[in-house]
């Protein structure tokens, strides 16, 4: 029967599977025989009407979802990580598979910090227990070393079924959450970590993302929109979780001229100024950063603490990164220590810090693990946050399971510690000499400066633009680092995200890429940024 020949169809039944989607929508009323309501093999209805004319359907006037229902959050959310530049280069690697002659052969994404994307292997051991809790016959195979299978067993015997295809409780499998809270015992030099606080989650983003939901009420004091601080520039989940609920956004810059270092005085202008438009209820830290590759030290972490303390802040510790520590001078500090050591009345401040198996050494993005500590949380509340997350059944098992495998790793006794150490360091190592140089490169390319790429995965560099550039990009009806960024991938095939993504000083104008590409794609990447930008200040110059 063919779709396309309107009299083949006449004498066609519904089917009654709904899996016949690809057939025109027929209105089944009044039909008592393949007549179609009466159609007569003459062509025409009692209304004078074709067969054609029948079995044309109307467009429907109006859907019944439209999108003045939907909420007005989402409509204003934005998420510059996978906006409209990567939309453009994955058009543009098509372009390239279709034979379309391009001055560059490959697309280069440098937007988003997907390791195992860019090449970066995974940890053997850590994709050995996945694969034997996936497929627990494994357990009798002589490939696997024994440390391997027993920490497969331990998953599979606190997964109910020993399946991992089953559920878990709400904030995770118990025995994991135990390990996450030796992890962190261990980490804080001895500070205890109460594994019945520990939340894991689907990423650090679901867990950030249930924490801030919890702050959406105004209030029975103050009507005010509720706000969060979030330092400037910031990772755009929080922006776009927060236009999502409804919520204000409170930036706090971050001192470029400094290293990317927060400065007490800047944290009392932003909450100052906020004050007079929302009630804010929380801030937020990324140590180390993201997109600005910079640790907090100690001093700053003392004094985001204070802060938080004095205006009654609940505060949120973005610590996804924190393997990540590039720089001989940089340390790692979690909130938790620093504050607990504080001791009173900071060590009551209430704190909720956050990791993911999708960053350090580890890069398993796709299985999606994390955790949150939850720190002096109010009992009433933290009743409502299980209440909710429950609603949401349980984190991936999978995902899980990588995080146990992060947080309760292998020891000097065990078969597997001595592979195992060697690709942690090998991996962080080479993080650390793409970070050094990427930060060198862009440094040595005028118009153009980076600071220290201290941690993290990313550079930040700050691009000295023309006013003709600026111009040039009025005229279009971009930002000037948005009319940078297109025109960089474009012509070169590389993908950046301009920093109005992230938030920057008025004035100012960066990008971010990451440093995951592997060394040999990495140096090509820098050589295509260096000679597109040389060009593209020529271009634009103001003399």
């Amino acid at each position: 029967m063919d779709p396309s020949n309107f009299q083949s169809m006449k004498h066609l039944k519904l089917c009654e599977s709904s899996s016949c989607t690809d057939l025109p929508g027929l209105d089944t009323g009044d039909l008592d025989s393949p007549d179609f309501n009466g159609v007569e093999e003459s062509g025409s209805d009692s209304e004078g009407r074709s067969d054609e004319d029948i079995l044309t359907m109307k467009p429907v006037e109006s859907k019944v979802l439209t999108v003045d229902m939907v909420n007005e959050g989402i409509k204003v959310m934005t998420y510059a990580v996978r906006g409209p530049l990567l939309i453009r280069a994955n058009e543009i690697e098509q372009e390239l598979k279709q034979g379309v002659e391009k001055s560059f052969k490959t697309v280069i994404k440098a937007n988003i910090g997907d390791a195992h994307a860019m090449g970066n292997k995974p940890i053997t051991f850590i994709r050995q227990v996945m694969a034997i809790v996936t497929c627990p016959s494994l357990l009798e195979s002589e490939f696997f070393p024994e440390d391997a299978k027993l920490r497969a067993r331990e998953i599979l015997a606190g997964c109910r079924g020993g399946s991992v295809g089953a559920y878990s409780d709400s904030p995770g499998i118990e025995i994991i959450r135990r390990h996450v809270a030796q992890y962190i015992t261990e980490r804080d030099g001895g500070i205890p970590a109460d594994w019945r606080n520990i939340m894991l989650s689907s990423g650090a983003s679901e867990a950030i993302r249930a924490i801030l939901k919890l702050m959406t009420n105004p209030g029975i004091v103050c009507q005010k929109k509720p706000g969060v601080m979030v330092p400037i520039p910031q990772y755009p989940l929080y922006s776009a979780t927060l236009a999502e609920y409804g919520m204000e956004k409170v930036g706090y810059y971050l001192d470029e001229s400094k290293g990317w270092a927060l400065s007490s005085s800047e944290l009392e202008r932003s909450i100052r100024e906020a004050k007079k438009r929302c009630t804010v209820r929380a801030i937020v830290v990324i140590n180390p950063g993201n997109p600005t590759g910079q640790v907090l030290s100690r001093k700053n972490i003392e004094s985001i603490i204070k802060f938080a303390h004095k205006e009654k802040l609940f505060l949120l510790a973005d610590e996804v990164y924190q393997h990540n520590i590039y720089s001989p001078e940089s340390k790692f500090y979690s909130f938790k220590k620093v504050m607990m050591e504080m001791g009173h009345p900071y060590s009551s401040l209430e704190l909720v810090s956050f990791m993911s198996c999708s960053k350090g050494y580890m890069g398993e993005c796709g299985v999606r693990g994390g955790y949150a500590d939850i720190i002096n949380m109010d009992p009433d509340v933290m009743g409502m946050l299980q209440k909710s997350i429950s609603a949401k059944l349980c984190p991936p098992i999978l995902g899980q399971a990588c995080l146990d495998l992060v947080v309760h790793h292998p020891q000097p006794q065990d078969p597997s510690y001595s592979n195992w150490t060697s690709e942690v360091q090998k991996t962080l190592n080479s993080f650390a000499k793409r970070a050094e140089m990427v930060a060198n490169i862009l440094n040595g390319i005028e118009g153009m400066r980076c600071n220290v790429v201290q941690g993290a995965m990313y550079a930040f560099p700050r691009v000295m633009l023309p006013e003709r550039a600026i111009e040039a990009a009025r005229e279009v009806g971009q930002t000037p680092d948005v009319f940078y960024a297109f025109n960089l991938l474009e012509e070169t095939g590389v993908c950046v995200i301009p920093g109005s993504g992230f938030g920057q000083e008025p004035g100012t104008y960066h990008f971010r890429t990451t440093i995951l590409p592997q060394e040999s794609v990495l140096m090509d990447m820098l050589d295509r940024i260096k000679r597109f930008h040389v060009q593209f200040m020529k271009k634009f110059s103001d003399n």
